[in-house]
């Protein structure tokens, strides 16, 4: 092991040396974590990672790896599920910066792109011409042209629009020989190309019956391209060979024309399997998808979400969700309503509203992640994509259900229906002794089923390191020895992708999870473990779901470094638990940089289908790290950590003019920023120079007291209650206009937050407890608590139960914490005042969006009349973080990715919202304008 090791950093050291000082190449152990998985199940730790910047220098990085023997794997997204974008040499990531679209013709209908193009980038730079490309997995808005091609991607609608294969023209080529080469339809100008005719004039029969039997028999080579009759086409044929046989450097694809009328129908069955087997006749519709839905799936959404994420659908427990199009309205909507009543459905609906029809899609698109978590143990990928011609699918379907039983297996299926193809997360029991060897068992059998219908190991994500050594179970002998062939002409040093599809490891070789199972961490803290593996890899964090409402992830946004990402830095963690890699345990340095920029703002905690909690992650490696030793932590977990406690002090002493004089002189500010750890560009905020907030709204309603009404109680956060602002009056005012009888808290209640943020855990508990004694009383009573801080508010409804674990008072109170918004939705004879002619432009906080829901509130603020613009995405402040030393810039991008742009364009007269104090001050600071909270707003026009 130390000569093959020696030899490896002989080859790195080559490589280096090779492309000079200014190279793209990082071998640092953070960077190496990040990209030790894909969205497969597997872990290969690369012995470095390249980000080419332009496709020369691509191509420089790719000859000097060949020159150094160091094996190379392309990645585009990462979100290959079968393992073919992890390896152990050189990582080359092509996401980073090859994302320019070089070229699109609209008369000849197609575009010449770099790998790294994004899908749906690609999709809207193609809209303009009415035209879009065909395939779209449901990763589009991350995964890569580049890596589509490598995997021969599909989706939903390759029923209509054909596989990756059938939309690629034309592809720029390195191989494992160094050799450039342009491969197309009928090409014999290469040497490649000349090679790979006489492979297949010399084996035509077994080509012609057994490659290409049916549209997703994707797995292996697909070498029925080659053939004469099918014009020899080697960029079809290079579509799905995983980067085992070279790196695409440019590629030319094929654009469609979209259809103007689209239509979806729901259709309810009692099972999957009956779903499945009414595909046939779904597909004498003339379907463009056929997609199957499985009922634990939707509840899932509906228990993370509420209910009302889930539209309805007809009675089932298995649904087929079907996209009809054409030109013509009135034919489209004719077959839409043949097809839901002629399909022997339970039930049988077409989903006008595009919307409901998005947000079905949107289930069906986040179900590789959903399916991780629907069932009671941790499911995975691997027996991912299976495909059977359509005809088969229902009896496919029931033996597969069998199968998992004889096993004692879960899974849960949903698939592209129309095209056979069935995706199963399956819940291997990885995190136990012998787990590997039951996977392995698994998948032999689930091989030799699937063969047995005349299907394929892989419908679309290709065999990769989870099904290559299946191959044997579909092909011949003689057809797996082409394979090989083919490999040599294009990689005979085997430096391209080793051990996919051709000499394959086993399946059941460097599998993630088990590799945790004897690590310290893993064995002191397993909760921990399990948690941070939740992240299966399927990329949501890398796109931008902003423009529909989406917040993760804000730091990966701002950077493009997926190390600042929620899966980099869930991988990150996961080495951490493994210890192989990052050998430091909670104190590595690699985890504490991973985690810097994570503004612990809990988009991840919605956004992410697998429901990761990075802030909560955050602040317990914090707690971890720091835990006795407390003068070991930054000065901004006292300053800052602690300013509760700091704002009760002033406001009980009545020093806040003292305090401002602090905050705001200039030199002793300075002092002040230094000391307490802030950024100098950041303004400090200002103390109330009489009492608190608290006490300011107990002596107006002593003062004017309600005639009567109904009990509501006021809970003041620190914030509110410690610095300048009317929110808390504008509150009260509200709920007494409202027809209530509030009542403040006068009472230290204080949630903990700031506590949480830093990781210092043990100080929230005893703080949570104390505002338990405080709140629990009144919540016992079922009297509504209001909150006026979203981030203070969300504790209750997140954090609480998972810090203070058995302590049933939580659960109360959580379900007696209202914002005021739920508060005033749900008062009967409650109408909004009148503000139309007024233009809004809403900022809701984080953990607002993330934890409690704004619907409410959105749907408060259109009842109103205004023009409401709601923001989506993080203010950047995100408490302590854009204050602390060394994030202002961050601070200033995150906010620039959706806050300022907004507040700039809507101009001088918009009214500003956010109940957030973060927000509130993020927007004060860098646009000088105030901006107002819910209540104050209500409460100036009543």
């Amino acid at each position: 092991m130390q000569v093959l090791a020696r030899e490896a950093s002989e080859r790195a050291r080559a490589l280096e040396a090779a492309l000079g000082a200014d190279n793209c190449l990082d071998d640092s152990a953070l960077t190496r974590a990040v990209y030790s998985s894909d969205a497969s199940v597997y872990r290969i730790v690369p012995r470095a990672v390249a980000k080419p910047r332009s496709t020369d220098e691509l191509e420089q990085v790719v000859a000097a790896a060949i020159e150094a023997g160091i094996p190379i794997t392309g990645r585009g997204a990462g979100t290959s599920c079968a393992g073919n974008a992890v390896g152990p040499g050189l990582v080359i990531d092509m996401n980073r910066h090859l994302r320019r679209i070089i070229d699109i013709d609209p008369q000849e209908r197609t575009a010449t792109v770099e790998p790294g193009v994004v899908q749906s980038a690609l999709q809207a730079a193609a809209k303009p011409f009415g035209l879009r490309f065909g395939p779209d997995p449901s990763t589009s808005n991350r995964c890569t042209i580049g890596g589509m091609i490598g995997n021969n991607a599909c989706g939903p609608r390759a029923l209509g629009y054909g596989r990756s294969a059938d939309n690629t023209l034309g592809l720029d080529v390195v191989t494992g020989t160094g050799e450039h080469v342009r491969l197309g339809p009928d090409d014999a100008s290469s040497g490649v190309s000349r090679a790979l005719a006489a492979l297949v004039d010399d084996n035509l029969a077994p080509i012609r019956t057994e490659c290409g039997r049916f549209t997703r028999e994707v797995s292996g080579y697909s070498l029925e391209h080659l053939l004469p009759e099918n014009g020899r086409d080697t960029a079809r044929f290079f579509s799905g060979t995983e980067g085992t046989l070279g790196i695409i450097t440019r590629a030319t694809v094929r654009l469609v024309a979209d259809a103007p009328c689209k239509t979806m129908v729901a259709l309810g069955y009692p099972t999957m399997p009956m779903a499945g087997t009414a595909t046939t006749t779904i597909l004498e519709y003339g379907p463009t998808a056929i997609e199957g839905l499985d009922a634990r799936l939707v509840q899932l959404v509906a228990d993370r979400l509420g209910p009302s994420a889930v539209p309805p659908l007809p009675c089932g427990e298995g649904w087929a969700l079907v996209e009809l199009v054409g030109d013509d309205p009135r034919e489209v909507a004719d077959r839409a309503r043949r097809l839901a009543s002629g399909c022997g459905a339970l039930e049988g609906w077409v989903v006008d509203d595009p919307a409901q029809a998005d947000r079905l899609w949107g289930i069906r698109s986040d179900a590789a992640g959903l399916a991780g978590v629907a069932l009671e143990n941790p499911a995975y990928a691997g027996w991912e994509d299976s495909a059977v011609p359509p005809e088969h699918l229902g009896e496919y379907l029931t033996a597969l259900n069998g199968l998992l039983a004889e096993h004692g297996l879960h899974g849960l299926p949903y698939g592209h229906f129309g095209d056979g193809c069935v995706h199963c997360r399956i819940d291997f029991p990885f995190e136990s002794p012998g787990g590997v060897e039951r996977y392995h068992d698994f998948m032999l059998a689930a091989g030799r089923l699937v063969a047995g219908f005349g299907g394929s190991m892989s419908g679309e994500h290709g065999d990769g390191r989870a099904r290559s050594e299946l191959l044997p179970l579909m092909y011949s002998q003689r057809t797996i020895g082409l394979f090989g062939r083919v490999k040599n002409v294009f990689d005979p040093d085997n430096v391209m992708n080793p051990g996919v599809i051709v000499d394959p490891d086993p399946t059941d070789e460097a599998v993630r999870v088990p590799a945790t199972i004897a690590a310290p961490l893993r064995i002191a803290d397993p909760d921990f473990s399990r948690a941070v593996h939740r992240c299966t890899g399927v990329g949501k964090c890398l796109a931008d779901t902003t423009a529909s409402g989406g917040v993760m992830c804000p730091s990966y946004r701002a950077t493009g470094d997926q190390k600042d990402s929620t899966r980099g830095r869930a991988r990150v963690l996961q080495e951490m638990v493994n210890g192989g890699l990052l050998t430091d345990g909670w104190r590595s340095p690699e985890v504490g940089e991973a985690l810097e920029l994570c503004l612990a703002c809990k988009g991840c905690r919605r956004d992410c289908p697998t429901g990761i909690d990075m802030a909560a992650y955050k602040s317990r490696v914090l707690h971890e790290r720091f835990r006795h030793r407390f003068l070991s932590r930054p000065r901004s977990h006292l300053s800052m950590g602690w300013l509760p406690t700091w704002g009760r002090l002033v406001t009980r002493l009545h020093v806040g003019v003292l305090g401002n004089v602090l905050l705001q002189t200039p030199g002793l500010r300075h002092l002040v920023r230094w000391f307490a750890w802030v950024d100098q560009r950041r303004p400090m905020p200002r103390f109330r120079t009489g009492g608190s907030a608290r006490s300011e709204a107990a002596t107006v309603l002593r003062e004017e007291p309600p005639a009567q009404g109904r009990p509501v109680a006021v809970w003041i956060d620190s914030f509110s209650d410690a610095f300048e602002g009317g929110q808390a009056l504008g509150l009260v005012r509200t709920l007494l206009a409202a027809g209530y009888a509030p009542r403040v808290i006068e009472q230290d209640a204080c949630c903990g937050l700031t506590w949480i943020t830093t990781g210092q855990l043990d100080g929230a508990r005893s703080r949570l407890r104390r505002a338990l004694d405080v709140l629990h009383p009144i919540a016992a009573q079922g009297i509504p608590i209001v909150g006026l801080e979203p981030s203070c508010t969300a504790v209750w409804r997140s954090d609480a139960a998972e810090l203070l674990d058995g302590d049933e008072r939580v659960g109360t109170v959580a379900g007696s914490m209202r914002t005021l918004a739920e508060l005033l939705t749900a008062t009967e004879g409650w109408r909004a005042p009148d503000l139309s002619g007024h233009t809004i432009v809403a900022q809701p906080h984080c953990h607002h969006s993330s934890v409690l829901g704004w619907e409410k509130d959105k749907g408060l603020l259109e009842s109103t009349g205004a023009t409401v613009v709601p923001l989506a995405g993080c203010c950047g402040l995100a408490g302590n973080f854009g204050i602390e030393k060394g994030h202002y810039g961050m601070s200033v991008a995150v906010a620039g990715h959706d806050l300022l742009p907004a507040i700039d364009a809507a101009g001088p007269d918009a009214i500003l919202l956010a109940d957030g104090f973060s927000c509130r001050k993020q927007i004060k600071d860098l646009r000088g304008r105030a901006a107002m909270s819910l209540g104050e707003l209500l409460a100036a026009h009543l």
